[in-house]
C-alpha cells in the first residue's frame, strides 16, 4: 500500500505486573523481570507508538501507569503478566480507560526441568500465569473489555506475535477514526435511506467527525494549481495505475491529474481520511468536467489510503477505511447478481476503486451515461485477486447503535459482466442462496467493503475496540 496521504499512528499502552512481595524474597527476579519486559516491548511493532507504563509491583505504580495512558489517550492496553500478581497491580492502570486490555500470558521456558527448578526459577521463568483468571474476573466486574493471549518465549511463538500485531492493526483503526475527518460532499443519493446518518451520533459513538463541503467549492478546487511538474508527475502516476481505453497520454489525463493534485492538497489540509460524495445536479461546465473524471480521481486517493465512497454513503466509507487499514485493500461493492447454476454471488460496484485489490492493471474508459446518476465520463474497472476475500458492512439499529456485518468467501475465476463495473465471483461456504438470505437478514446497508484475504479475526478485534456488535455471516 502506498504511504497514506494523512498519517496516523496508534498509541498502545504497555506495562508488566509482578507481585511486589516476591522481589525482596528473591532478588534475582528483579533483573530477570527487567530483561523479560525489555524483550517483550520489542515484540510490539514499530507501526504503533508505545506508551511505556513500566513494571508495576504496587498500586501506586499502577496509578502512575494509568496517568500516562490517559494523558496519551491510548487506543489499546497490552499487559504482560510476568508472574503471579494481585489484580490491584492492574486495575488502577486501566480503571479510567475505555479501551480493551489484552493480557499476554507468555511463559519464558517451554517446559520445566522438574528436578532442578527452585522457587525463583519457577516464579520467574515457568509461571504461565495463574493470575490471568483473576485479572479477567476483575476486568469483568469493572466493565472492561479484554482478551487473553497465551504462549511461550523459548523457541519463538509466531501465533503470539501474530496476535499482538493483529491487535495493533485494530488499534490503528481507532486512531484513524479519532485523528482524521470525514468529508461529506453534497448529500446521499436521494431515497437511499439506509445510507442516511446522524453525524453527531457518528462522532459520539465512533469518534469520527464530519466536515461538510458543497460542490461549488470542489469545482474550483483546482483553479490555483499551477505547478506543471507536479501535474505532469501525477499524470504519469495515473497512466501507471490505469490502462486507458484508446490509449493514454499525459495530455489526455492532464486535467484529471490537476484535480488529483488539488484533492491531495485538500485532503492533507483538512486531515481527511474518508470521503462520501454524491452529485445530483446538472453536470455542465465546471461541474461536468469534474463529474466526468471524479471516479478515477477518487480512485487515486483510495490508492493512498483515503476511503472514497459513492452515493454519499458514510457507513461504507468507514468499512472501506477499516479494511484498508487492517489489510491494505478496501474496495466498495454491493450484491449484483446470483449465478444459481454455479452457486456463486456476483459482487461489485461501479465507481471509484482500490488499485491494490486488482490482480492486473485496472482499466479506464469513457461512457456516455453513468447508471443511476447524472452525466457521463470515465468508468474504472478493477480485477480483484482470486482466492480468499472478506466483506464488511456497517449498519445501525433503531437507537442509532452501530453494528458490523462480516463474511469471508473465495473469489473464483470465470466470466464477469462486461459493461465496465468491477465484479467478483464469490463462493461462500454456506452457498449463494443462504449467504444472500443471511447477509440481508443482518440488515446491512446495500453497500459493503471488500478486501483480499481473510480478516474476520482482525475485524473482531476492531469491534471489541469500538465496543460494537458484529454479525459473522459465514467463514
Amino acid at each position: 500500500m502506498t504511504k497514506p496521504l494523512v498519517e496516523t499512528k496508534a498509541r498502545v499502552g504497555v506495562f508488566a505486573i509482578a507481585l511486589g512481595a516476591y522481589l525482596p524474597q528473591f532478588p534475582s527476579l528483579v533483573p530477570e523481570f527487567e530483561a523479560q519486559y525489555a524483550a517483550f516491548k520489542k515484540t510490539i511493532p514499530d507501526t504503533v507508538e508505545l506508551i511505556d507504563g513500566g513494571i508495576v509491583t504496587t498500586k501506586e505504580k499502577s496509578q502512575e501507569a494509568g496517568d500516562k495512558f490517559r494523558a496519551a489517550d491510548v487506543d489499546l492496553v497490552i499487559l504482560q503478566l510476568l508472574t503471579y500478581a494481585t489484580s490491584y497491580n492492574m486495575l488502577p492502570a486501566v480503571r479510567d480507560l475505555d479501551v480493551p486490555v489484552v493480557l499476554v500470558n507468555v511463559q519464558k521456558k517451554r517446559a520445566p526441568d522438574y528436578a532442578n527448578t527452585d522457587t525463583p526459577t519457577w516464579l520467574g521463568e515457568l509461571y504461565a500465569c495463574g493470575a490471568v483468571g483473576e485479572m479477567v474476573a476483575d476486568l469483568e466486574r469493572a466493565g472492561k473489555r479484554h482478551a487473553v493471549i497465551t504462549g511461550v518465549v523459548e523457541g519463538g511463538d509466531p501465533a503470539v506475535q501474530a496476535e499482538i500485531e493483529d491487535w495493533c492493526k485494530a488499534a490503528q483503526v481507532r486512531r484513524r477514526f479519532r485523528d482524521t475527518n470525514l468529508a461529506q460532499i453534497g448529500r446521499p443519493y436521494p431515497g437511499m435511506m439506509d445510507l442516511y446518518i446522524d453525524e453527531t451520533n457518528l462522532y459520539n459513538r465512533m469518534w469520527l467527525y464530519t466536515k461538510q463541503f458543497d460542490w461549488e467549492k470542489m469545482w474550483a478546487i483546482a483553479d490555483n494549481i499551477t505547478d506543471e511538474d507536479a501535474i505532469r508527475a501525477k499524470a504519469q502516476d495515473i497512466l501507471d495505475t490505469f490502462d486507458i481505453e484508446g490509449g493514454g497520454t499525459i495530455e489526455k489525463v492532464w486535467d484529471m491529474a490537476k484535480y488529483v493534485v488539488a484533492f491531495e492538497a485538500w485532503v492533507k489540509q483538512e486531515k481527511i481520511a474518508f470521503i462520501a460524495s454524491h452529485y445530483d445536479g446538472f453536470a455542465k461546465g465546471k461541474a461536468g468536467v469534474l463529474d466526468s473524471m471524479l471516479i478515477p480521481a477518487f480512485s487515486m486517493l483510495i490508492k493512498q489510503g483515503v476511503a472514497c465512497a459513492v452515493e454519499g454513503d458514510i457507513k461504507v466509507a468507514m468499512a472501506m477505511s477499516i479494511l484498508k487499514t487492517i489489510s491494505g485493500t478496501g474496495q466498495l461493492s454491493e450484491m449484483y447478481s446470483i449465478d444459481f447454476d454455479k452457486d456463486i454471488c456476483i459482487i461489485g460496484h461501479s465507481g471509484s476503486g482500490d488499485a491494490d485489490i486488482s490482480s492486473k492493471k485496472p482499466t479506464m474508459k469513457i461512457v456516455p451515461v453513468f447508471h443511476g446518476k447524472t452525466g457521463g465520463g470515465y468508468l474504472t474497472q478493477f480485477y480483484p485477486h482470486l482466492g480468499p476475500v472478506t466483506y464488511l458492512g456497517i449498519t445501525q439499529d433503531k437507537d442509532g447503535h452501530f453494528k458490523f456485518v462480516a463474511a469471508e468467501g473465495i473469489n473464483e475465476d470465470g466470466p464477469i459482466f462486461t459493461f465496465g463495473d468491477t465484479n467478483m465471483r464469490t463462493r461462500f461456504a454456506c452457498g449463494a442462496r443462504e449467504f444472500v438470505t443471511r447477509w440481508s437478514e443482518a440488515g446491512p446497508t446495500h453497500h459493503m467493503a471488500a478486501a483480499s484475504g481473510r480478516h474476520i479475526d482482525t475485524i473482531l478485534k476492531v469491534t471489541k475496540i469500538f465496543n460494537v456488535p458484529v454479525d459473522v455471516i459465514t467463514r
